[in-house]
């Protein structure tokens, strides 16, 4: 088993994937410059697994500080590339920025893939691709609709990108197209944290019901569902990660047929906003305190996956319930409130 660079590797769905990687058995690099992520999250995972992992803070933006990583670890095997802007709001509003930092950070990690030849190459992609599908359950073969926002542009252009590039170089690939990760670890030592404001569902429920927000806003109950609300597929963090190990095992392995090769992950079931907070009064017992507010731009109005391609190909097996996301949600929700708690106790005199 090769050595694997893991980017963003600080952040929320790849500090899980690192874990799975190590506990599989792989030796694991990050690459982080925690803008938007905390480094103290390597301490969680090296007491997970017992291993320190090494993180270079380096912006991928800059292709020399990049370069100089493969320079140093030349056993680079496979890279799985998480490292970007996530937030769909923030994309509406500061496209440049969007543009700028997924394509530039993409395109400079791979002039290193191709100088250093590097074999294998999992790339993070994401349903919004997918726009505003004319049928769901969407498959990998549903033909895109022109994005949303322009982060999902960028999802959009990065798959272009890495298919060209893959035909061009031999370097073999896989473009994983996420639905709505959500959930902690099983252990609650690592989960999601958002920095600001959460613009994902999950984090934005528990921090309501803990009381860091006062109330959420449910953006829009006017669209063509059951509810009323938009419908997301969630997906578990841990189930996500593994599927990124399955993966690089896949390529590995030599059993891929294409040199880029596309998988849904999603847990197959669509669920409305209103049902999800249902499902976390359900597991809490904790009543959430919210109110329908307007649409939000960039919002797709329903999407979910039909995931029988990675089930049947990489043998991946979703083993986490939407009941179970919530519960770990929660439980490391509760966690850090715990811990910063403990930390004003500790410093009276913190500001």
């Amino acid at each position: 088993m090769g050595k694997i660079l893991v980017t963003g590797g600080c952040g929320y769905i790849g500090s899980h994937t690192i874990v799975d990687l190590v506990e599989n058995g792989y030796e694991v690099i990050s690459v982080d410059n925690n803008s938007r992520s905390n480094a103290g999250v390597l301490d969680g995972i090296a007491q997970i697994t017992g291993k320190k992992i090494k993180n270079y803070k380096v912006d991928l933006c800059n292709f020399d500080d990049t370069f100089a990583i493969f320079q140093e670890n030349r056993d680079i095997k496979g890279i799985i590339h998480f490292a970007a802007y996530k937030s769909v709001n923030e994309s509406v509003e500061d496209p440049l920025l969007y543009f700028e930092n997924n394509l530039t950070s993409l395109i400079n990690l791979l002039k290193c893939v191709q100088e250093f030849e590097t074999p294998y190459f999992v790339f993070s992609s994401s349903c919004t691709v997918y726009g505003n599908p004319d049928e769901i359950p969407v498959t990998e073969t549903t033909l895109p609709k022109p994005a949303e926002s322009p982060y999902g542009y960028t999802k959009q252009m990065s798959e272009q990108i890495i298919n060209e590039f893959s035909k061009s170089s031999g370097t073999q690939s896989i473009l994983l197209r996420y639905f709505n990760p959500a959930g902690a670890h099983p252990t609650t030592i690592i989960g999601e944290m958002p920095i600001g404001k959460p613009q994902n569902l999950v984090p934005a429920i528990t921090q309501t019901a803990i009381g860091r927000i006062p109330k959420m806003y449910i953006h829009g109950n006017d669209y063509p569902t059951r509810d009323g609300s938009c419908i997301r597929d969630y997906i578990h963090v841990c189930d996500v990660a593994h599927a990124h190990t399955l993966g690089i095992k896949y390529l590995e392995d030599e059993r891929n047929t294409g040199l880029c090769e596309v998988f849904n992950l999603g847990s197959g079931n669509g669920v409305t906003v209103l049902e999800a907070i249902q499902a976390f009064e359900k597991v809490s017992g904790v009543k959430l305190n919210y109110e329908i507010g307007p649409r939000r731009p960039g919002d797709v109005i329903a999407i979910y996956a039909n995931n029988d391609l990675a089930k049947k190909v990489l043998g991946w097996n979703p083993q986490f319930s939407l009941e179970d996301m919530m519960s770990t949600a929660w439980k490391w929700e509760k966690k850090i409130k715990q811990d910063e708690e403990m930390l004003t106790r500790q410093s009276p005199n913190l500001n």
